[in-house]
């Protein structure tokens, strides 16, 4: 039986140099930003899991407006409230 390791939350300033590099690198529009979203903080550092990123994905989709940034902004939410968002 495998126990998987969970990652430890990271500091609030570990989180805001994450959004400040996606900001300066990202291209492709909205899809290319949630790619990477879901690259580096589901499968590389494991902030959040697959399921709730799928889960706020799917709302961000029915929402007017721009799906990336309201999918970080409920990221941010979710690990550090109102402060995050």
């Amino acid at each position: 039986m495998s126990i998987k390791k969970v990652p430890k939350k990271p500091s609030f300033f570990q989180f805001f140099l994450y959004w400040l590099k996606l900001g300066f690198i990202s291209f492709g529009g909205p899809a290319g930003q949630i790619s990477m979203m879901h690259q580096e903080l589901v499968e590389k550092r494991r902030w959040i899991s697959e399921h709730r990123f799928l889960h706020a994905l799917n709302y961000t989709m029915i929402l007017p407006g721009p799906e990336a940034q309201q999918l970080a902004t409920y990221i941010g939410w979710l690990m550090f409230g109102i402060a995050g968002g």
